[in-house]
C-alpha cells in the first residue's frame, strides 16, 4: 500500500484529555524497560542521560498540554502536503526569448500597448503662431516738452516707458487634436484654436508639418473642427508628392453612452506643448460632472455639463487630445484639469462631438437648435419657492440682471411662451433634472417643428414651435 493509499485517520475522534494518563503510563513503562536495557548493556552515561532527558520532555509536554494529538495531526498533514507537491520539470524547454520586441504576458498591460499603438498615428500636435508686439524701454518726457518750471529750468524730467517697436512672428501656444476623417478633419478644443488672428500648424506623429484652417467653432461646447492642408509646410518638394491627394489615418470613435466608472482610460496629447504624443493611464473616476472651465489666465470661463472625470494625467498642452478606452477607441476629448489638485482631469464625451463632426463634414459649420427661453430646472426646492404645482419641468424666468425671459424674435416668442410658464414636455419627452431641456432640444435640428406641453396658471396647454438656429 503506497503513501497516498493509506486510510484516513480521524484525529478529531480522539479525546486528548481521556488518553493523557494512558500516554503518561505508557511512557513510564517504556522508560523503565529502556533503563533496564541501558544498564544491562552498560551504555555510556552521556547517551543514557540524553535519552532520559528526551523521554522526560515528552512526558512533561503531554502532562502540561504543550504537546497534543492535534499537534501531531498537523505535523503529519504538513508532511503529506509537501510529499504531494509536484517536482520541478527539469526537462521543460526554456521559453524562446529571441524576440527583441517586448510583449507583455499581462492582458491589461498589453491592451494599453495595443491601444496606444493603434491611436497614436491619428493624434496630432497643434502649434499656434502669430505676430506679437515687441516692446522696448524708452525714456520720455511726461510733460510732452512743456517743462512746468519754465523753458530756462535746469531740470529735465524723463521717465521710462514700454514703447512698441514693431512686431515679431512667434509661437504663442500649443495644444492637441486627433484626425477623424481620411481627408484631414481634426477634432480639438475650441479654446485651442479660438484666436482668429493666429495661424495654426499641425504636426503628425511621423514628424510632418502641415498648415491647418479652422472650419467651425462649437457655440455651446468647448469643441472645434479644423482641416489639414495636404500641402506639407516644410521639408516637402514636388517630388515628395505633397500636391497629391493624401489619406490621413482616422482614429476609431467609440460610444460614450456605455462608459462605466472604474474602467481603464488612456490620455494622449502634446503635454506642456513640448512632449508630443505623451501617454498617461488611469481610470474613469466620475461621470456627468458639471464644471466651470477657463483658460490659464482666468479668462473665457464657460460651464460644461455631462463631463467625464478621469485620473489619467491631463497637462497643459493635452487639451483637444483623445481619451481612449482599452480598445483604442475615443470615448472623450481631453478638455480641462483641476487646478490645485492631483489627478483630476475632465473630458467631453465623444458622442457630444459626433454631431459636430457630421455637421462640418456636410456643411462646414456647427449649428444648434434654438428655442429662445431663459429658464431654471424645477425640483422640490424650486417648486416650494415659486409655489408651483409640479416638481419637474423648466420654469421660464428673467435673468438675475433683468435679462428677458423670452428672446425677442425667437421661436419661443413666436409660439407665445411667456415668463413664469413651466415647460413640462417637449415632443412627449418629460423635462426633469436628469433630462434637462437643453439636452432634449439638442436631439433636434434647426427648422424642426416641436410640440411643447406648458403649465400656465394651473392649466396645461400645448403649443407648437419651429426651432431656430444659433
Amino acid at each position: 500500500m503506497g503513501l497516498y493509499n493509506l486510510p484516513e485517520f480521524n484525529f478529531k475522534e480522539i479525546n486528548p484529555g481521556k488518553y493523557r494518563k494512558a500516554v503518561i503510563l505508557a511512557f513510564s513503562k517504556l522508560f523503565a524497560r529502556t533503563k533496564r536495557k541501558i544498564f544491562s548493556k552498560t551504555i555510556n552515561r552521556a547517551v543514557w542521560l540524553g535519552i532520559l532527558l528526551f523521554i522526560s520532555l515528552i512526558a512533561f509536554g503531554f502532562s502540561t498540554g504543550a504537546f497534543s494529538l492535534n499537534y501531531i495531526e498537523n505535523q503529519i498533514k504538513s508532511l503529506v502536503q509537501k510529499a504531494e507537491q509536484p517536482l520541478l520539470d527539469v526537462n521543460k524547454p526554456a521559453e524562446d526569448v529571441s524576440e527583441n520586441v517586448y510583449k507583455s504576458d499581462i492582458s491589461y498591460e498589453q491592451a494599453i500597448i495595443d491601444a496606444v499603438k493603434s491611436a497614436s498615428p491619428s493624434v496630432v500636435s497643434i502649434v499656434i503662431s502669430k505676430n506679437v508686439p515687441v516692446y522696448e524701454q524708452q525714456w520720455v518726457d511726461p510733460f510732452g516738452g512743456s517743462n512746468p518750471f519754465g523753458e530756462l529750468s535746469p531740470f529735465n524730467f524723463q521717465i521710462p516707458q514700454q514703447v512698441q517697436n514693431g512686431t515679431q512672428y512667434k509661437e504663442v501656444g500649443a495644444g492637441s487634436g486627433f484626425i477623424v476623417s481620411a481627408d484631414g478633419l481634426v477634432l480639438t478644443n475650441k479654446h485651442v484654436v479660438s484666436d482668429s488672428q493666429a495661424d495654426y500648424a499641425v504636426f503628425t506623429n511621423d514628424g510632418k508639418k502641415y498648415s491647418a484652417k479652422v472650419l467651425a467653432l462649437d457655440p455651446v461646447q468647448d469643441l472645434a473642427v479644423i482641416k489639414i492642408d495636404p500641402a506639407i509646410q516644410s521639408g516637402a518638394s514636388s517630388d515628395d508628392g505633397a500636391n497629391s491627394v493624401q489619406a490621413f489615418p482616422a482614429i476609431k470613435l467609440g460610444d460614450s453612452t456605455g462608459i462605466q466608472i472604474g474602467q481603464g482610460a488612456i490620455a494622449i496629447g502634446n503635454a506642456l506643448g513640448q512632449f508630443s504624443n505623451t501617454v498617461s493611464v488611469g481610470i474613469v473616476s466620475g461621470l456627468q460632472r458639471t464644471i466651470s472651465a477657463s483658460d490659464q489666465a482666468g479668462g473665457g470661463s464657460e460651464t460644461l455639463q455631462g463631463i467625464i472625470q478621469t485620473d489619467a494625467a491631463i497637462n497643459a498642452g493635452n487639451s483637444g487630445g483623445p481619451l481612449l478606452n482599452l480598445k483604442g477607441e475615443v470615448i472623450g476629448i481631453n478638455t480641462a484639469m483641476a487646478q490645485g489638485a492631483e489627478s483630476i482631469g475632465f473630458a467631453i464625451p465623444i458622442n457630444t462631438a459626433k454631431r459636430d463632426i457630421n455637421q462640418v463634414a456636410k456643411t462646414n459649420k456647427i449649428v444648434y437648435p434654438f428655442l429662445g427661453v431663459r429658464y431654471i430646472s424645477v425640483d422640490s426646492a424650486v417648486k416650494e419657492k415659486y409655489h408651483l404645482a409640479v416638481d419637474y419641468g423648466a420654469l421660464v424666468l428673467k435673468g438675475s440682471n433683468g435679462e428677458p425671459a423670452v428672446t425677442s424674435g425667437s421661436a419661443a416668442e413666436k409660439a407665445g411662451i411667456k415668463s413664469k410658464d413651466v415647460i413640462l414636455e417637449l415632443n412627449g419627452e418629460k423635462i426633469t433634472a436628469d433630462s434637462k431641456m437643453s439636452d432634449v432640444i439638442t436631439k433636434y435640428n434647426p427648422g424642426d417643428k416641436v410640440t411643447l406641453k406648458i403649465l400656465r396658471d394651473g392649466k396645461e396647454i400645448n403649443v407648437d414651435a419651429v426651432l431656430g438656429e444659433r
